[in-house]
């Protein structure tokens, strides 16, 4: 069989399927050759290439969609925002509920010094502050609340004032760029492999026994969230079994949102399921980078578990009233968390000091997140990322099974 014809065999394998075989090669030369540091450069290369293109696709197909959008799209986006916060409400409340069941105690010793948020008012300056940041400066730091802001203002701009030649050519230049996002995607079973060889070389298998009962609590939690609340957000809306739905978004969108732990870089593989599922793109162009923004479900669940934990370590008395205060802040401050690995994580330190924890006591809990986050933030992140495409879908079948007549 030549190179040819092998190249042909491989592209026509499912994606899903490539990823798999990359998973599991990056798992045994990770074991097996750990010194061979060079493989994990094609995860940081492809995670880089993804990070890389997805502020501009998110700003054109943005700002094409809105050109383009006609005006039945407002119950859609009022749906799928709903369905955002709720879940991640939710996701909090679970997480409180968990922490009570089985509370864990840290081994605090080290302090890390990392910028975060002291309270949560500081959380809605930075989003308002990044929202109005320089359009360009945006794009190229991937500040998705500003691209988000100006795209929109594009948008609306082009649609009231623009020719529709010129509609026509800011919608041509989002295909070109979906197309150059395709091709990178293609290159995803190889930044796997390299981002599993990276964890497995450097942490092996003890990141599964170290802090084990914390990262149980958090995954197990995570998937209380997705496998029983998100669905049943879905259910009483749709009114039909939704995991098939679900089952589809965590296989096609979970999976590679696990290993890349970005919901930012994986903004473009969840626009490429919503097409294969065939919705509007008018609609999921915008909705998809806007839960990359704000539906938090793991995010919310981490910030939870991470502070309810150092309160039971210094023996706190917590209510479950003020709990489920501290679950309302961390699916509001959850929405302020970036879309990149870690992020939630910097949020611990605001939700702490609701109890009067100090910032010195709190990051030590942000080092113990850091050092579980090889399995914590990837869980988290493949739930939210996953999350985006399932409520877009919602709210689009949804609005289907409101007007019948509609595709």
């Amino acid at each position: 069989m030549n190179v040819r014809s092998l190249l042909i065999r491989w592209s026509g394998m499912s994606l899903v399927l490539r990823i798999l075989i990359g998973l599991i090669i990056g798992t045994i030369l990770g074991l097996t050759v750990p010194q061979w540091t060079g493989i994990g450069i094609l995860g940081l290369v492809f995670v880089s290439a993804l990070k890389a293109i997805a502020p501009v696709l998110v700003a054109v197909l943005v700002a094409a969609s809105i050109a383009r959008a006609s005006s039945d799209l407002g119950p859609r986006f009022r749906m799928v925002i709903s369905q955002y916060l709720l879940s991640t409400f939710l996701a909090a409340v679970c997480a409180v509920a968990g922490s009570f069941l089985f509370p864990v105690a840290l081994r605090l010793d080290d302090v890390v010094d990392e910028a975060a948020p002291g309270a949560l008012s500081d959380v809605f300056t930075n989003l308002l502050t990044n929202m109005v940041l320089n359009p360009m400066a945006s794009v190229s730091q991937a500040n998705y609340i500003g691209i988000l802001f100006w795209a929109i203002l594009t948008g609306f701009a082009l649609k009231y004032k623009a020719s529709e030649r010129t509609i026509d050519v800011v919608h041509d230049f989002a295909e070109v760029v979906t197309l150059i996002v395709k091709w990178v995607i293609q290159f995803a079973p190889f930044g796997i492999l390299g981002l599993v060889f990276k964890s497995v070389s450097e942490s092996g298998l003890e990141v599964f026994t170290t802090y084990g009962h914390l990262v149980l609590l958090l995954v197990g939690c995570m998937a209380a969230s997705t496998l029983i609340f998100n669905p049943l957000i879905s259910f009483v809306l749709l009114r039909r079994n939704p995991y098939p739905l679900l089952f589809t978004c965590l296989k096609e969108s979970g999976l590679q949102a696990f290993f890349t732990r970005s919901s930012a870089a994986n903004i473009p593989i969840n626009m490429n399921l919503c097409k294969k599922l065939g919705l509007d793109e008018n609609f999921y162009s915008v909705s998809i980078p806007l839960g990359a923004t704000i539906n938090m479900n793991g995010a919310a669940v981490t910030i939870t578990v991470m502070t309810l934990a150092v309160t039971h370590t210094l023996g706190v008395n917590v209510t479950f009233t003020s709990a489920l205060f501290l679950g309302l802040i961390a699916a509001l401050g959850a929405c302020g968390a970036s879309g990149v690995a870690g992020g939630s994580l910097l949020l611990v330190p605001m939700a702490c000091s609701f109890f009067n924890i100090g910032n010195d006591v709190a990051m030590q809990a942000v080092a113990v997140g850091f050092i579980i986050g090889v399995i914590q933030d990837s869980v988290e992140t493949a739930l939210n990322s996953s999350g985006d495409v399932f409520f877009t879908a919602t709210a689009e079948y949804y609005d289907r099974k409101r007007k019948p007549g509609c595709r």
